[in-house]
């Protein structure tokens, strides 16, 4: 919904039937439009609610749903402190409405009103908390709880005393870090990575300062060099050995679980008829030659 455009009201998912007012030119109008719609007795809301559970009348379960949006923007209009447009907080409480409607039972003896409510408030804090900023700050049920009430809880603009932080932590049965970590989020802006060219002359930005370890020339340059050991150096290395001892350090190091995995020094010392203490003097004296030609590459 846009504040151009509104409709304010999206069909019930599953249905062919559209719950939706006639367009209308802006929000403004739509106010106006809403709050001209009758409202239902009590009589009247049961005996839709019925019909619609019943025997699922879209007609019945539109006259509940039309007569209930003037809440909607009532309640979308509390929302309006966190920087999002109003036709968007009311397009959401009406996706709360309906989600509503479709749950009511007429027979718990309550009205339409105070059960909606829930429903309302509660898509509308899941759009705020995904569009307000990109990154995430309330994640948790904790975290909910605080960013909705922490603001109107504080007494000025001033950072938190630690009486503060205590008397709101138990207020709203959070942990006192919780609080801290959540007015440091509120207080917060989101920075671009990139800054913006103004006057033909692009604005200091994250991206200027920000280390990227990984393009650093040096620590290039010795991945370039990690590379050519792991297949030049050793390749030689190896190449240097005599057979024997070749086999032994390919069987004892180079083996992956493909080939059976590395041996042991006793399952070699059986393949040379030599003893284990034999493959492992062999071994060693193998690895410092290696060790030697591997030295250039160093």
């Amino acid at each position: 919904m846009s504040d151009r455009n509104s409709t304010a009201l999206v069909p019930f998912r599953g249905t062919a039937a559209a719950m939706a007012l006639p367009a209308v030119g802006n929000l403004d109008a739509y106010i106006s439009a809403v709050n001209r719609l009758p409202l239902l007795t009590a009589e009247q809301e049961s005996d839709y609610a019925r019909r619609f559970r019943d025997t699922g009348d879209l007609d019945a379960a539109r006259e509940l749903v039309m007569s209930h949006l003037r809440l909607v923007v009532s309640v979308a209009r509390q929302y309006l402190g966190y920087g999002l447009p109003h036709a968007d907080l009311i397009q959401e409480g009406n996706i709360g409405l309906m989600k509503a409607v479709k749950r009511f039972d007429p027979e718990r003896g309550v009205r339409l009103v105070s059960f909606a409510l829930h429903w309302i408030k509660a898509e509308i804090h899941e759009f705020i908390l995904k569009n307000w900023r990109l990154v995430k700050v309330a994640t948790t049920k904790a975290q909910r709880k605080l960013f909705f009430n922490l603001r109107s809880m504080k007494t000025g603009s001033q950072t938190l005393s630690s009486a503060d932080v205590t008397a709101i932590a138990q207020q709203l049965n959070v942990r006192e870090k919780d609080v801290v970590e959540m007015e440091k989020r509120l207080g917060g802006q989101d920075v671009a990575l990139e800054g913006q060219i103004e006057d033909g002359e692009e604005s200091f930005a994250p991206i200027a300062y920000l280390a990227a370890p990984n393009s650093e020339p040096t620590q290039v340059l010795e991945s370039r060099e990690y590379d050519r050991l792991q297949s030049e150096g050793i390749a030689e290395a190896l190449e240097a050995l005599d057979p024997r001892s070749r086999r032994i350090i390919e069987s004892r190091w180079l083996r992956d679980e493909d080939d059976g995995g590395t041996r042991t020094l006793h399952e070699l010392a059986d393949e040379f008829g030599v003893s284990a203490e034999r493959i492992r003097q062999i071994e060693a004296k193998a690895l410092q030659k290696m060790k030697g030609t591997l030295a250039a590459y160093a």
